[in-house]
This record gives structure tokens, sequence and C-alpha cells, in this order.
């Protein structure tokens, strides 16, 4: 059986484990760090490169401040992503606001901070306008419909996603955005997701490129950035290979100097916001074998539920499992994976072949640093783990506590209710 790369072992876990009870997701500081600088080098070839973290992939003050402190910006799309935002020290122009079907104090609290707003369909002009003006800097979402495909393999079919303007609306709103003062643009969009297929980026960037040459040609509007969103996978498997983001990011400058510099566009900056590739290898979900069950089929039973990682549930999605302290025992036994919702697609692993595992083994449940935590819920009235950072010098820092009965029971009023 493949293995998949730990970022921190049993000793350090089980020490882990002694202060802040399991199920708990623990975040790598030193990797992110890294990926962030990597990220960095395969663009350092745009003066104006820069990345705006996808917050609702990982929502922590803690995860965004190591981001800031990497020279990242911030991606929200949420009225209280926008918060956070604020909270965590990101300045306007590191702010990017990417929304759909927007409320009005959404975009009243954008043009406070002097977000870059990324606008996702034409109507919003108006409606931007009346709830809080339009500013000199706006960016705006592209859908090109039909499918999106690299060679022969189709990677998404953007004409069945909800979002984004189509071209001749683009063409409409730019003209419209002028007349209402816009004086710098972006184009942003986002056509397929967790591909780890190196051409992606640089195909979607010759589509943008390509865009905005004939918007500068049939508008006049100065495009100053051009945002290639997220979409960039990782390897959940571990026989998969991952993106090589410097091929990434030297198939995007190839793409650029053969679209953008002989328009005379060669000073255009590169956005990326990118989510899973950012932070998705750098969470894992941390869990304790609690049951054992032997019907039709050998179940084990964990602390942590679908509450603490749907993906499995929601998508079928793969998470690759390590039992600590048996990485080099035989796989010879085949088991589901499951926690204790009243649902029984909370599973983390259908028919696995794992290590014999016995009550009290720690899970490491890799891959969910990015979408992990983030998409939790309180079905059944299960409550929300805790989030812990391995700092760059081996120790562990609580950054987000588990939630208690009374944080459930927070918003409800018994008033009445109990004598």
């Amino acid at each position: 059986m493949a293995m998949k790369r730990m970022f921190v072992n049993l000793e350090q876990l089980q020490q882990i484990v002694k202060k802040y009870a399991t199920p708990f997701h623990l975040y790598d500081e030193r990797g992110i760090r890294e990926n962030v600088r990597r990220l960095k080098k395969a663009f350092e070839w745009n003066e104006g490169f820069m990345e705006y973290f996808a917050v609702k992939a990982t929502p922590n003050p803690k995860i965004l401040q190591i981001l800031k402190e990497e020279g990242c910006g911030v991606d929200c799309s949420s009225y209280t992503e926008l918060m956070l935002a604020d909270a965590v020290g990101f300045g306007s122009s590191e702010i990017m606001f990417s929304s759909n079907v927007t409320p009005q104090e959404d975009f009243i609290l954008a043009r406070k901070l002097d977000a870059i707003i990324n606008l996702d369909d034409i109507t919003h002009i108006d409606f931007l306008e009346g709830a809080a003006g339009i500013p000199e800097i706006i960016s705006c979402r592209y859908n090109p419909g039909s499918t999106f495909a690299i060679g022969n393999d189709i990677m998404d079919n953007p004409q069945e996603a909800k979002y984004g303007f189509t071209f001749e609306q683009l063409t409409e709103g730019f003209i419209k955005l002028q007349g209402k003062g816009v004086k710098y643009f972006g184009l942003h969009a986002f056509l397929a997701s967790n591909t780890r297929d190196n051409a992606y980026y640089p195909a979607l960037a010759k589509v943008l490129f390509e865009t905005a040459v004939k918007l500068k040609n049939e508008t006049g509007a100065h495009i100053s950035f051009i945002n290639l969103s997220g979409g960039i996978g990782i390897p959940y498997h571990p026989d998969e290979k991952s993106a090589n983001i410097l091929a990434i990011g030297e198939g995007v400058r190839k793409a650029y100097e053969e679209v953008l510099v002989p328009a005379g566009m060669g000073d255009v900056a590169i956005y990326t916001e990118l989510g899973r590739f950012m932070l998705g290898p750098y969470g894992s979900l941390i869990t304790t074998v609690i049951h054992e069950k032997h019907i039709h089929k050998d179940y084990v039973g964990v602390d942590a539920c679908t509450v603490d990682l749907i993906r499995p549930a929601m998508y079928n999605a793969y998470h690759h499992i390590t039992v600590m302290g048996k990485e080099k025992a035989p796989f010879n036994c085949q088991y589901d994976v499951t926690g204790g919702l009243c649902e029984n697609n909370d599973k983390f692993a259908v028919d696995r072949m794992l290590p014999q595992i016995d009550i009290g083994d720690i899970l490491f449940i890799h891959d969910t640093g990015a979408h992990g935590y983030s998409m939790g819920h309180n079905y059944n009235g299960k409550l929300r783990s805790a989030e812990v950072l391995l700092k760059e010098d081996g120790s562990a820092e609580l950054i987000r506590r588990a939630e208690t009965p009374k944080d459930y029971f927070s918003t409800l009023d018994f008033t009445g209710l109990f004598k």
C-alpha cells in the first residue's frame, strides 16, 4: 500500500493528544510557509503578483496571520469573512471580495474596507451603486459558457455554473462602469476544480488574457490585473502526483508573453486565490478509535464524525488514513471507518484496507487543511472540534477551542420554557 507523508510522528502526536483531546484538526505551520514561498517563486516573473487566499477554505485568524506574514492577501465571499480579514489586519488592496447573490450589507462593508470588489453579475452594477457606490477599481467574473477542455479532456462545464458574466455582458458592463467612474479593471474566472493537470492554469490564463485584449480593444478599459482564481488541486490518493507549481507558473508566463505583451498589456498583474492548494495537505483530522463492531462488515468507530469532515459523505471523497504507529504493519484488514451520527453515510472510509485497528489507536486523516473544519455543521447536536497548530519549533498551540453545549444552545431562547 502506498503511503502519504505525515508532518508529525506518533510520539509528537501522543504528547499533543495529552494536552488537547481528540478529535481536532492539526495544521503544519512549516509546511504552509514553505508552500507559500514555492507559489511566490513560481510567479516571481510578474511584478504585481499576489495570492489572495480563499478564506472559505480555512477561516482561522491564526492561519490567516501566517499567510499575511508571508505576503498573501485574502479572498472573501461573505460579511463575516470580511470581518475576519479586517480583524487580522489585512488592508484594502489585500482584500478581494468575490461573492454571488450578494446582500446589500456585504457590499456596504466591502466598500467601507475599500476591498477590491469582484462582481458576479451585470445586474450587480446598479445594485452596488445603490447600496454603497462604485469604486475606481473593480473586477468582473467571466463565464465563457460551453465546456472547458484541455486537448481532448473535458475539465468542467462552465455553462452549468451559476457564476459570472457572459462576454457580451462584460463588454456592456465595462462600458457602463467606466461611465460611473471606474478607472482600473480586473478580470476573473474559475473554470475547473481540483485539477492536478499542470496545463490547467496556463490554459485558463490564455482564455482570460485573450478576453482581456478583446475587452481593451472594444471598450478602451484599462485592465490592471487578471485573477486566475483557484482550481489547482492536491493528490488525495497516495499514488497520485502533485501539481508542479513551478511548471504551472512558467506555463502562465509563456501565455502572458504570447498574448498580453504584444497587445501592449505587459503591466497586467497576475492574482491567484488558491485555497485547497495552499492549505489542503498541511492539515489533518486527528481522531481516536473508541469502538469496534463486527456484523456483516467490520467497523471501527472514532470520536470524530461528519461534523468534523463532511467531504467523504458529501462528495464520496477519498481521504487517506494512517493508523499511527502501524505505518509498517500489513494492510490485511478491511474496515468501514465511521463516526457516530445517525446517518449511514457518516463514514471516513468504506471497505478500506488498513492494518489491524485496536481501540485507542490514533488515526491521522490526511489532507483536511482546506474545506475540512470550515464545512462543519451541528447535525445531531454534535459539537465541532478544536483546531491546533503545530508550530515551526515543534510546539502545539490551540487556535480554536472545541465547541461546548453552551455554544450550541447560545442562539436559542429558552425564556418561559423551564421553571
